[in-house]
């Protein structure tokens, strides 16, 4: 099957990061005198339906594939104490083959797919030893576990493609891999839970979805850190990045049915920096890239901390979207964008760059039907509107906070907004709270409190 544009463009990508020296030699001096257990491992697989990995190290050069079709599924953990892959050849370490082509519905199994259900792969180490060494892939299968993995120095953690359904993926490390951590990749899936997990340091992106047909993506409890770039090169990448902007005219690739929630999503920028040179510039924490024949829909954000990049959450072409009670602060200059979007709910969040200084601005752009309610905004610089509304209509700006900032609203070519019940202190001398070109209309302001700053500020 012939990959979409953008899918190749992100594996070359990887690819060329991953063309400096292999490492695991750092963590392993002796890998250059460990025999290649490849083929023994093929064998037991074979034999026994399971890999069962004896305590240490083992080194292979291929791809252990596991192919579940005709067999009761497969386990693959350590036997005791901790055992490590060293993948010292291309592909991933370990792939998992299914047969599964319907949905989640009982009725789209074929009998022979419950005996495939629940492989699992839990409680080892998996470190690349070959520029495009990959950690796990699955590939069509069904309720599949990955739990208590590291995987690290690969070119991809974890790696779903063609088809799986109602996957786990739980208390893993995914760390300094040169492409994705964990990377869905033009796969129809529906049903995956992301939870408890350390994702971090992936240049590619910490979770990437890329084209693909995608529903019910949890995403829990997890610190997700730094995965992008390391250098001052422009990056459109994310430490989460759901994306079908690269198929335009395909309505089948879609993603919808998201929740992200309860997590620690940072870096990369300059976080202690007190000017703009910065690592990754253009780099978001959150990043939702739809189109407009597929808008990614149906999306709740909610109760993360977010920090440290050029832009907190970008959300493009989205429809449906709630970002309720969430922490921005650092952003590298904003802190939310949105643009072409429709029904996006942004309440209960608090903005503030903390001891940083920073213009944090909050933009939609070509939207409608928006609200942007109950929000805290504090010591944001932007003196040409620290939220900004541009050629959009029926937004409604209301109980919202905003102290000790450069400038309040900046409205541009928009109409029918209703401004009410803000709360503001602190602007600068002679700056309005409220800004309005002449191509807006219909712009109403309504019971906004002006207040007197702090004496002591």
């Amino acid at each position: 099957m012939k990959l979409p544009a953008a899918t190749l463009a992100l594996l070359s990508a990887a690819a060329l990061a991953c063309a400096e020296e292999p490492r695991a030699s750092t963590q392993f001096p002796e890998l250059a005198d460990l025999p290649d257990r490849t083929e023994e491992l093929r064998r037991r697989v074979a034999d026994e339906g399971a890999l069962i990995l004896e305590p240490g190290v083992h080194r292979i050069t291929g791809t252990i594939e596991i192919v579940l079709e005709g067999r009761r599924s497969v386990v693959v953990r350590p036997a005791s104490g901790p055992a490590t892959l060293v993948m010292d050849g291309p592909g991933p370490a370990l792939r998992i083959v299914g047969s599964h082509e319907g949905s989640a519905n009982p009725r789209a199994f074929q009998p022979t797919t419950w005996n495939e259900r629940m492989p699992i792969v839990e409680g080892i180490e998996i470190v690349g030893n070959h520029p495009e060494a990959d950690g796990i892939e699955l590939f069509r299968t069904f309720e599949a576990i990955v739990s208590k993995v590291a995987v690290r120095w690969c070119r991809h953690g974890i790696r779903l493609h063609e088809r799986n359904r109602n996957v786990t993926v739980s208390d893993v490390n995914l760390y300094e891999n040169q492409g994705v951590g964990l990377f869905l990749d033009d796969v129809n899936l529906h049903q995956i839970n992301v939870s408890n997990s350390h994702i971090s340091y992936n240049r590619g992106g910490g979770i990437v979805v890329r084209d693909g047909n995608v529903r019910n993506l949890q995403v829990t409890g997890c610190d997700i850190e730094a995965n992008m770039p390391a250098n001052d090169k422009p990056t459109s990448t994310a430490n989460i990045l759901l994306d079908v902007s690269g198929s335009p005219e395909d309505r089948s690739r879609s993603i919808a049915e998201v929740a992200i929630t309860g997590c620690s999503i940072q870096h990369s920028s300059n976080y202690s920096g007190s000017d703009f040179d910065k690592l990754a510039p253009g780099g978001a924490n959150i990043r939702l890239l739809g189109k407009a024949i597929a808008p990614i829909d149906s999306v709740t954000i909610t109760g993360n901390v977010l920090s440290d990049v050029s832009v907190n959450v970008d959300l493009r072409d989205c429809t449906d979207v709630t970002f309720t009670g969430n922490v921005l602060f650092a952003p590298n200059p904003d802190n939310l964008h949105v643009v072409r979007g429709k029904r996006i709910v942004v309440n209960g969040n608090t903005f503030n760059p903390r001891e940083f200084n920073r213009p944090g601005r909050i933009v939609f752009e070509e939207s409608e039907d928006c609200i942007f309610a109950n929000n805290t905004l504090r010591a944001l610089e932007s003196d040409d509107g620290v939220l900004v509304v541009r050629d959009s209509a029926r937004l409604r700006l209301s109980g919202n906070l905003i102290t000790e900032s450069g400038s309040g609203i900046r409205v541009e070519r928009s109409s029918d907004l209703l401004v009410s019940d803000w709360v503001v202190s602190g602007l600068p001398p002679g700056v309005p709270f409220v800004a309005v070109d002449d191509a807006s209309s219909n712009i109403s302001e309504g019971n906004n409190l002006l207040a007197e700053p702090n004496p002591d500020e």
